[in-house]
């Protein structure tokens, strides 16, 4: 069997039983590196070589990590929820609370499209963002899949279509440059016309997420708010540290689009807590150990990703698996424009990352979609969506691990199958069925 086939399978289904993805991420390199006929000390060789490749964003999550909990410390985000939760309390029908609904996820939907284009923090916003709202999605019981769906959506489809922010980087200097290297003739304008199609199938699962999967209130645990309602208290804030808390996001922000660091930009903002008195010096070791625990987990399954991804090139899979199909097809071009998406969506959910996947793709996909006859434009539609396809469901993927790294801030919602299924499910789905529209009319 295929290297990349096998070793993707026996991650997904070790992940979907429950097992950590760290470990299924690791055993099922081990497994593919083997099969791909790799030695098992030159398979360990690769994965431990690859794994510096996750480092840089692990320690990212960490930094973020130490700096949510010093925006929480100032009390700003339960100034923030308390202020949404007396909202809500004021309602006095369904409608009302409805409305408010919708409202928030609206307003949660376009700051994480800005997140990719007008400030382009990218998943930086979420462990700031979202875990002071979890009070206010249990009153207004969101079933949080929904809003990891929302997440995901305003993560991945921005990129496939603005060609500005992280969408500049995948349209143009990714996709286009790849298309280009492998003498495939086509201008910058057309990449985001050609990526439209696919890009409609995602608004299609938002829909279904929003209107039909999760519309129906789901009940969360709310220990701390039920202690707030209990004693009929106000909390009290430091207007002080509100302030010093509003000058630590714009320092944090700024210097992060200044030097392109999400570490230095955490960095930077936990300084301005710490200096400006929020965060005792003593409490600092307190305060980024428990940044450190809240986003730990997230960090390691990136590192391993790196290394699973290592081995899966190592191994050729990805190339071997091409001409196995390209001499199985025959001359069914349906067919052929099926399997390379599917094939896309094994290789970025390995490797869980649509940018690092085009590189790979675009060499053997451009070639492959030309001896079929397909257009230049249909071309672009098949490599792009390809690649993007398995961001949204991977485990491995900061798409999927960003929204849940704030949505299970109290322990009730689990990556796999709260954050990865439905995103799968509502995603790569409909970007398949898009996706091979725009490859057959293109």
């Amino acid at each position: 069997m295929n290297p990349i086939i096998l070793s993707v399978s026996v991650m997904l289904i070790l992940a979907l039983l429950r097992v950590n993805v760290v470990v299924a991420l690791t055993f099922s390199a081990l497994i593919g590196g083997l099969v791909g006929g790799l030695s098992l000390s030159d398979t360990i060789s690769a994965f431990e070589g690859g794994l510096g490749g996750g480092a840089t964003i692990a320690l990212s999550y960490a930094m973020l990590g130490a700096f949510a909990v010093a925006i929480s410390k100032s009390g700003v985000t339960d100034l923030l929820a308390h202020n949404v939760i007396k909202r809500i309390n004021g309602k006095d029908n369904l409608h009302a609370a409805t409305g408010v609904k919708y409202l928030l996820l609206c307003l949660i939907l376009l700051i994480t499209i800005s997140s990719q284009n007008v400030v382009p923090v990218h998943i930086a916003f979420i462990p700031i963002l979202i875990p002071p709202l979890i009070q206010v999605f249990n009153k207004l019981k969101l079933d949080r899949r929904l809003i990891a769906c929302v997440l995901t959506f305003g993560l991945v489809t921005p990129y496939m279509i603005l060609p500005v922010g992280f969408g500049g980087i995948f349209l143009n200097n990714i996709l286009l440059k790849n298309l280009h290297d492998n003498n495939l003739d086509v201008v910058a304008n057309q990449v985001p016309l050609a990526m439209a199609l696919p890009a409609l199938g995602m608004v299609t699962g938002l829909l279904i997420a929003v209107f039909i999967s999760y519309r129906k209130p789901r009940t969360y645990a709310d220990i701390d708010n039920a202690e707030m309602q209990a004693t009929n208290e106000t909390p009290t804030f430091n207007k002080r540290h509100i302030h010093i808390s509003i000058v630590a996001i714009i320092a944090a922000l700024s210097v992060q689009l200044a030097t392109g660091s999400m570490i230095v930009g955490a960095l930077v903002g936990f300084m301005v807590f710490t200096f400006g008195g929020v965060i005792a010096w003593k409490e600092t070791q307190d305060v980024f150990t428990r940044g450190v625990h809240m986003m730990a987990m997230i960090g390691f399954i990136m590192i391993s990703a790196a290394g699973f991804a290592a081995v899966m090139k190592a191994t050729g899979g990805v190339e071997t698996l091409v001409q196995t199909l390209s001499t199985t097809i025959g001359d069914n071009k349906p067919l052929a424009a099926l399997l390379m998406l599917i094939v896309g969506l094994l290789v970025t959910m390995g490797i869980g990352s649509s940018f690092s996947t085009i590189p790979i793709l675009a060499t053997i996909y451009v070639p492959l979609a030309l001896a079929f006859g397909f257009s230049p434009m249909a071309t672009i539609a098949l490599v792009g969506t390809a690649a993007a396809l398995g961001d949204a469901g991977s485990p491995a993927s900061d798409s999927t691990l960003g929204p849940t790294s704030g949505l299970n801030a109290d322990g009730q919602h689990e990556h796999v199958w709260e954050t990865v299924v439905p995103t799968f499910l509502h995603y790569n789905l409909p970007l398949i069925a898009f996706g091979w529209i725009a490859a057959m009319v293109l």
